[in-house]
């Protein structure tokens, strides 16, 4: 799943171009600050300046410059001066180079075009910094990781990450930060302000990266490209959480459970499974969550709000991760092979659950009788059969389900529809699950053996209610006395010897029968 949306990214990346890092306007004052001009006048007045020993030290840092104009732009650092207003937003700055780089934000204007792939800055130091992009040279390397970056600014950034040092520090919630602008965009959080808007319909960010990356939604531009495989992607974080699948590399580790994950936001998510805190409260079902995200998953729920559509299909998704893992259907791509075998899957997760079948790891242990499960679903099903619980209904017919996926094999019986032929033999199946163990019967096909044995079966659940006879395991107890059984239906049917019970009616005599099979018996011998 393109599974949560992270506006803040941590600065644990080697080079991290995800991060959108524009100078302030106060910085870029000083990088810009001699206008055309009278360029070779201050350069030689500078030097003048430094000849002479006329130097203009700042009294409350100790910084020296070699013209006093310098030094005042600085002191307003210090005396939070800023004489110079926008008249459009009434935002003030420092010096005048600042307000001119600022009306830029205003007009659109991007005087700055890279001459290598045509990208327009605002300023010549984001250009600047932009074209190391195309430089394959990375001349600051750290000492304590081997990291190389091309730029010092994000080589200092790095090597903070190693000395953790957070000298940004927010006011209102005292959460601190690397860079100034990082705290900068955190504190639009607690202000609600939303500078960026899309241009294609009513959302807003507080970051322009982040505005970006929502606008290729709609333009479908998708310019990070991988070079192994040529799949693309929106953003250069769906880029390089992609190379971790070739590589195979899961550079995040849970400290708890010792399970890995490609990003910082996946582990995240992953550590509120150890936290019994859940925060979240729905008011309208009284579900509790202990994420955010899923949490606002769950709302849609309840609106019905599906605004992520197949445009194959028309089916609707209530996440882009479903709707992109619904695409593979008409796609037929299945990106996740099984190391295994031959098979291959459209998601992660489906191939982690089936090579559990070959390493016969089942990590999901169930509280009350020990019993494990190879995924999560496994084990939640099996809750219910401690619970008593059967939360879908048909509702048809009344009988209730543990599953979704139960009751909707159930609805087929309800139908009289029947889309599936075996051009074999003729018979016609109203599931397509159904008719396919069906057409096992006719290859012979049988990949699921018992390793005591050497039975084998069409069905991975057939082979394991046959190992029951190996292991002597009985787990469906009658509620009536004391006697134990191998299969829930067995159970059902015995349990009806004690209440009396017969549900299964011949139509044609009025006889009424406790089990199916005794039903269709009679309907051969009497009723035919």
């Amino acid at each position: 799943m393109e599974f949560i949306k992270e506006e803040i990214e941590d600065m644990s990346d080697p080079e991290p171009s995800r991060i959108k890092h524009e100078d302030t306007e106060e910085q870029i004052d000083w990088m810009e600050m001699k206008p055309q001009k009278h360029e070779l006048n201050e350069a030689e007045e500078e030097q003048q300046s430094i000849k002479t020993n006329k130097l203009h030290t700042c009294p409350q840092c100790g910084k020296s410059f070699g013209r006093k104009g310098h030094l005042d732009k600085h002191l307003r650092i210090h005396t939070g001066e800023k004489p110079y207003p926008c008249t459009q937003c009434g935002k003030s700055f420092a010096c005048g180079s600042g307000l001119k780089h600022h009306l830029r934000v205003h007009s659109g204007e991007k005087p700055f075009k890279c001459d290598q792939c045509g990208k327009d800055f605002n300023s010549s130091s984001n250009l600047n910094k932009h074209l190391k992009v195309h430089s394959d040279e990375k001349p600051f390397v750290c000492s304590l990781c081997g990291n190389s970056f091309s730029s010092l600014y994000y080589f200092k950034l790095h090597q903070k990450t190693h000395t953790e040092v957070r000298d940004h520090v927010c006011c209102d919630c005292g959460k601190s930060f690397i860079t100034a602008g990082h705290l900068k965009e955190h504190q639009r959080i607690h202000t609600g302000e939303r500078l960026y808007k899309c241009s294609y319909c009513h959302k807003s960010f507080t970051q322009s990266g982040s505005l970006k990356s929502h606008e290729r939604l709609h333009t479908g531009e998708k310019p990070y490209q991988c070079t192994q495989c040529e799949k693309s992607f929106k953003c250069p974080r769906g880029l390089r959480n992609h190379l971790f699948v070739h590589s195979g590399e899961k550079p995040f580790n849970c400290d708890q459970c010792d399970k890995k994950f490609i990003s910082s936001s996946h582990l995240k998510k992953h550590l509120t499974v150890h936290s019994d805190e859940k925060p979240h409260l729905c008011s309208l079902c009284g579900k509790i969550f202990s994420s955010l995200y899923y949490f606002k998953l769950h709302q849609k729920t309840h609106t019905e709000v599906r605004d992520h559509v197949c445009c194959d299909c028309g089916k609707s998704f209530i996440t882009a991760g479903h709707l992109k893992e619904h695409q593979r259907i008409h796609t037929g791509e299945r990106l996740y092979k099984c190391s295994y075998c031959h098979k291959s899957f459209t998601q992660s997760g489906s191939l982690k659950s089936h090579e559990r079948l070959h390493t016969g790891e089942k990590p999901y242990q169930c509280t009350q009788c020990e019993k494990s499960f190879k995924c999560p679903r496994g084990l939640r099903n099996h809750l219910f059969v401690h619970s008593g619980e059967k939360p879908f209904n048909c509702d048809q017919c009344d009988k209730k389900f543990i599953s979704s996926s139960h009751l909707k094999k159930h609805l087929t019986v309800h139908s009289d529809e029947k889309p599936h032929l075996c051009s074999l033999c003729g018979k016609i199946f109203s599931s397509l699950y159904y008719f396919k163990l069906h057409q096992k019967t006719h290859t012979e096909v049988r990949d699921h053996v018992c390793l005591d044995c050497g039975k084998s079966f069409t069905r991975a659940d057939h082979l394991k209610l046959h190992q029951r006879i190996h292991t002597g395991e009985k787990p469906y107890k009658c509620s009536y006395c004391d006697k134990s059984l191998t299969r829930f239906e067995h159970l059902k049917s015995h349990e009806r010897v004690h209440t009396g019970e017969k549900p299964y009616h011949c139509t044609q005599c009025g006889n009424s029968f406790k089990c199916s099979s005794s039903l269709l018996t009679h309907m051969k011998k009497c009723c035919k």
